[in-house]
């Protein structure tokens, strides 16, 4: 049994402990659809790119400003997001968040001006970055007991792809619905497609707000009234388990944005497969997060989650490395084997590193305040990464600069086990003088 001093915490031991299992796995089942659905509306554009130009009456490049501006704001507010889930009640934070993007999205399928586009994305920046991302991650923490971390957040992100998978059938459905058996305009469609992800949204804000946060709040709020948020993230800064797990998300989220340039690189000509079996091979993937998300997080409750998550990262590296021969490989079956291997090692590495904040020693009242840390430091990919790539397959043609780039996340995913070895290291040693 683990030892680590954050399960024992008095900060802590209000929360998981006293709340019944059903009681949590209940709310863990709301947290899962209500992040499974409050992403997707924001990007649309994955399915109904051209619809939404058309609908918009907007080109590619300002579609592509708009995203960008949105990907700014994250970044900008993964750090006051964590500093407000300590001080706000993530019930209250999930709430509004869910509300406020929802209603954010009814004045998006009227269609309004690129101005009001402008204001409607920096919304949702806010809504889905500033209230909702810290606070969701506390809350699944806190309502997770010791030996479950690694099952939580592997449900969290496994059951999220899910609900997200499940829900853009059902709306390409009613877009079809609408767009060919009753012969209505592509808008119409769009604008259904919208109020479903809207009304969604707003009905789980609702049923999130009836529910009570899983810690007794006054001891805790007492603490954060008399905190100094500076010395606070200076004593975040200095703790090297910390650091050491946002080493680990930085690499093993590059590996996640390896997987976007997968249908790319299966459709050169030296690897020879058709845009339709590419795309499929690919799509085919996305189903694999549940797999490896919700498995890997099983696995590192009944094993070691750091081991587990090593292994990841170490299988992640040496199959990337594996897929840069593709074009030497004579069976398609294989190549796609491969992906579909990757897709299930990615999906675990993401449904575990956030279960290892458990035994990084974080009170829980600065515990949003670690998450937007950790997450400054381990999505900074999000900024450079498109540029490489984009840099690497522009100026090396044909499958060389996707070998480069798969060769670049491969070593990240090597160098992200690694930064778990040593994590691993220190937990070991510091449960042995316990």
């Amino acid at each position: 049994m683990s030892t680590n001093p954050v399960q024992t915490s008095p900060s802590m031991g209000a929360s998981p402990r006293e709340a019944t299992r059903a009681s949590r796995y209940l709310q863990l089942a709301l947290l899962v659809i209500a992040a499974g659905a409050i992403y997707p509306i924001l990007y649309l554009r994955q399915v109904y790119q051209p619809t939404m130009l058309e609908v918009f009456h907007i080109s590619e490049a300002q579609l592509g400003y708009l995203y960008s501006a949105l990907g700014t704001i994250f970044l900008v507010c993964y750090l006051p997001s964590g500093w407000l889930a300590d001080r706000i009640a993530p019930r209250v934070l999930i709430t509004f968040s869910l509300i406020a993007t929802g209603a954010l999205g009814l004045w998006y399928s009227t269609a309004p001006s690129i101005a009001s586009l402008v204001v409607i994305f920096g919304g949702w920046g806010l809504t889905t970055g500033l209230t909702f991302w810290a606070a969701i991650i506390k809350r699944v923490s806190l309502i997770a007991s010791a030996d479950e971390q690694g099952r939580f957040f592997g449900f969290l992100d496994g059951g999220r792809g899910l609900i997200e998978a499940m829900l853009a059938t059902i709306a390409i459905s009613l877009f079809a619905w609408i767009t060919n058996s009753r012969g209505e305009s592509n808008a119409a469609g769009f604008r259904v497609v919208v109020y479903l992800y809207a009304f969604l949204c707003i009905g789980l804000g609702i049923v999130l707000g009836l529910v009570r946060d899983p810690q007794s709040g006054a001891a805790t709020q007492e603490k954060r009234n008399d905190s100094n948020v500076l010395r606070e993230l200076g004593a975040l800064i200095r703790n090297r388990e910390l650091l050491l797990l946002s080493g680990i998300v930085f690499c093993g989220y590059q590996v996640f944005w390896a997987t976007y340039s997968f249908s790319a690189y299966l459709h050169e000509k030296e690897i020879g497969l058709t845009v339709v079996m590419a795309g499929a091979i690919t799509t085919l993937k996305l189903w694999m997060r549940p797999i490896g998300g919700i498995g890997g997080g099983f696995l590192g409750d009944r094993f070691s989650k750091i081991s587990v998550l090593v292994a990841a990262l170490f299988c992640a590296a040496l199959a990337l490395l594996v897929l840069i021969a593709a074009p030497h490989i004579a069976s398609h079956a294989l190549v796609a084997v491969l992906v579909l291997f990757i897709g299930v090692m990615t999906y675990a590495i993401r449904g575990l590193y956030w279960s290892l904040l458990d035994q990084c020693n974080v009170r829980a009242e600065t515990m949003g305040l670690a998450i937007g840390l950790v997450s400054v430091l381990g999505y900074m990919p999000d900024t450079f990464l498109p540029l490489v790539n984009g840099y690497l397959t522009q100026n090396y043609p044909g499958v060389l600069g996707y070998q480069i780039y798969f060769g670049y996340v491969a070593c990240m995913a090597a160098l992200g086990g690694v930064a778990g070895l040593i994590f691993k290291h220190r937990i070991d040693r510091k449960e042995a003088q316990q």
